[in-house]
């Protein structure tokens, strides 16, 4: 059981995330009825989901949530922000109420029921809000109140259920009356036109007076569910021709329910049965005829007939309905492959393969090393194929961890939304590049430090509306959200429209809390750099979104401690643009083999651009020239201390991360290699320049270079 309830959870937690997108989507304009019917089958799921696992909570107050979704759907209330906030209510209930169930507590807990009743009671007000449909006018009298079928001002159209009736002969004398049934039909709506079909009475002398000889026409406008309306004629439904054809507009809501019924597997009976389009009776008799069309001798010229050529024929159904729940049909047999092809892995299985791959690359190096020593070539041609199988093993177990930001960008959504109304402010979030992806364990970690930055731009950047507007802004203010690969990793961009960085202020600041001498001088990048010390913050008073000066300090370790940079760009009265730089991977990559005295370095390859050969002398000590462009060096020699004697030839690797470029020097450059990433040992995780460590295949360790972090502390030009 406990395995059901993990994959409920998770199923639950994607159906949720999928109704807040959508519900915000639809705040923010987006009314297309998919959007809707898609949020209505996700709380269906869910309930239906939660029934299975006996949640009982989630299960009553998902019911409560899809009544509202239904009103919705239908059109008799419209989307507006307090119904909208209502059902984003609902949806972090859904989130408690499942926590609850996992906590091993045996009742609910008093506050979850106390908020489900509010919620509840919330919904019902927002979703009387606006009736669209007006109720059918029942009329209690002996005998039926009905219009003459030449009534000029009938209105009896599309908006009326058309009933065709043919009672049978014997219908008198089974004490059945005719007029029970028209009496019954008006407790049910209203009988707006009537016409009595006389053509099957005989000439009088061969009139039977105990025979029934009428049949009727009738439309009656009634809100009543189809099956509820056959009900009229239970008694006589085995004696008597009946057709019941819906209002026009009740088609489209046929093909609707159809569309929005569970991926489950059914009969084409069954699913026009449960969309409320025809009754098990008439599913019945279709079938019934069926059999009996089958049961004789097919003509070679005849195409074999189906259960919706039938329904069709006999005018019970509409073609466009048959074909719709034909198309439900192969949609959920196409799901249903698809499903049968993928399979939901624990994330530490997927984490114990990355590092039993990761021993492998480090044994298949070693084999390889051992086996060119040995010079024998058919064990170089034999591990040479083994090699090309690990590195393929290595790209697609890699392959497996990555997963899309759109999960990260999503919650952010959700997010803005709430700061924007608890401000009271008008700002729009601009997502983009929600496709890319990145490896598992990168993001999971971003999401804190993107929050961070979503609040300060909420909180510090924007300005308010009154201000906006005076400064010749529009009165909305824009924050954008950006993803997109460059040269190995990705880049994510957090901007905004708004003030901008003071750097007055916050040199101001920063001298005022003894951060910085009053008569230091700094450049306008270690100025911007400031705002990124613990406990330092410009805004004046603290506030629930920001102030307390305790994130930007947090984003900075959280990016350093996945191997990436942060690039602030900035223009005062004109916005901010926040530049995180991340690696693809945390736990193989390819890396750029190079030795400095007995000392071997692993340069990531995706920050190399290329290597030269440096004659001492030739140059400054710190500085190139690179085909007429300086290129800054940087001795590994001396950043490590190495003592051993200087080469006469050394090596420059040149390297680039971001905006910066330089270059390393080294002694030797042993070329690419594979490379997996171990961590270093507490005493050692905070050395500056080091991001890892990884072993060779010759058993010896290697320390992995943190480029951009050298690249930050090269020296400057003298």
């Amino acid at each position: 059981m406990d395995e059901i309830l993990v994959a409920f959870n998770e199923e639950a937690i994607e159906l949720l995330a999928q109704m807040e997108s959508g519900l915000l989507r639809i705040e923010d304009g987006n009314h297309d009825p998919e959007t809707i019917n898609s949020i209505f089958r996700a709380a269906h799921t869910i309930k239906g989901d939660a029934g299975i696992v006996d949640l009982v909570h989630v299960q009553e107050f998902a019911h409560a949530l899809e009544d509202t979704l239904s009103l919705l759907r239908s059109g008799k209330i419209t989307a507006n922000p307090p119904l909208i906030s209502v059902l984003l209510r609902g949806c972090d209930h859904i989130k408690a109420l499942i926590a609850d169930a996992g906590s091993g507590r045996e009742s609910l807990d008093p506050g979850l029921q106390t908020v489900g009743t509010a919620l509840v009671a919330a919904l019902g007000e927002r979703s009387g809000a606006k009736q669209v449909l007006t109720p059918p006018t029942i009329t209690h009298t002996a005998t039926p109140a009905i219009r003459p079928a030449d009534d000029p001002d009938c209105t009896a159209c599309n908006d009326c259920w058309h009933l065709s009736v043919r009672f049978g002969v014997d219908v008198l004398r089974n004490r059945m009356d005719p007029l029970d049934i028209l009496r019954y039909l008006q407790t049910k709506g209203q009988i707006v036109r009537l016409t009595t079909l006389v053509d099957q009475i005989p000439p009088a002398p061969q009139m039977n007076p105990e025979s029934c000889y009428l049949g009727f026409e009738l439309y009656l406008r009634s809100s009543e569910t189809r099956e509820s309306i056959e009900r009229a004629f239970e008694f006589v439904r085995h004696d008597c021709e009946l057709k019941i054809l819906p209002p026009g507009g009740k088609l489209d809501d046929y093909i609707h329910s159809i569309e929005n019924l569970p991926d489950e597997a059914m009969k084409l009976g069954e699913i026009l049965v449960k969309s409320t389009a025809l009754t098990a009776a008439e599913v019945d008799q279709g079938l019934a005829l069926l059999r009996a069309s089958t049961s004789t001798p097919p003509d070679q010229s005849s195409t074999p007939l189906h259960l919706g050529d039938i329904l069709v024929a006999q005018q019970w159904v509409s073609p466009e309905v048959v074909a719709a729940a034909t198309v439900k049909q192969e949609q959920v047999a196409v799901k249903k492959t698809l499903e049968a092809r993928q399979i939901r892995v624990q994330a530490e299985k997927l984490d114990q393969l990355i590092d039993l791959v990761g021993e492998l690359v480090i044994s298949s190096a070693s084999a390889h090393l051992k086996a060119q020593k040995s010079r024998q070539t058919e064990l170089v041609e034999a591990n040479s194929g083994l090699v090309q199988l690990v590195e393929s093993m290595r790209e697609l177990s890699m392959q497996l961890r990555m997963v899309r930001v759109r999960d990260v960008f999503n919650r952010f959504k959700r997010a803005a939304r709430d700061m924007a109304h608890e401000m009271n402010r008008d700002i729009d979030l601009i997502v983009r590049g929600e496709d890319t992806e990145l490896d598992k364990s990168v993001v999971e970690k971003i999401g804190d430090p993107l929050l961070h930055l979503l609040r300060n731009a909420f909180d510090h950047g924007i300005e308010a509306t009154d201000v906006r507007r005076a400064r010749g802004k529009p009165a909305r203010g824009t924050i954008e959200l950006n993803a997109y690969h460059e040269t190995g990793g990705i880049v994510i961009e957090v901007s905004d429209d708004g003030a901008g960085l003071d750097t007055k202020r916050i040199l101001a600041k920063a001298i005022e809390r003894g951060l910085v001498d009053a008569g230091q001088s700094l450049s306008e990048a270690e100025i911007i750099d400031l705002i990124f010390l613990p406990g330092f913050s410009t805004a004046d008073t603290v506030t629930s979104i920001s102030g307390r000066g305790v994130g930007m300090d947090v984003v900075r370790s959280n990016i350093t401690a996945l191997r990436g940079t942060i690039e602030v760009k900035t223009e005062l009265g004109r916005g901010s643009t926040f530049i995180f730089r991340l690696p693809l991977t945390m736990a193989i990559i390819d890396g750029f083999l190079v030795g400095i005295g007995q000392a071997c370095y692993v340069i990531p390859l995706d920050t190399v651009v290329e290597c030269l050969q440096l004659e001492n002398g030739d140059d400054e000590p710190n500085y190139l020239n690179l085909r007429g462009q300086v290129l800054p060096l940087l001795r590994l020699r001396e950043r490590f201390g190495e003592r051993s004697a200087r080469p006469e030839r050394e090596n420059v690797v040149v390297v680039r991360a971001g905006m910066n470029r330089a270059g390393i020097v080294v002694d030797l450059l042993h070329g690419e290699l594979q490379t997996v990433i171990k961590p270093m040992p507490s005493l050692f995780q905070n050395l500056p320049g080091i991001a890892g460590s990884t072993i060779l295949g010759t058993g010896a360790v290697a320390l992995i270079l943190d480029v951009p972090t050298l690249l930050a502390k090269r020296p400057e030009k003298t």
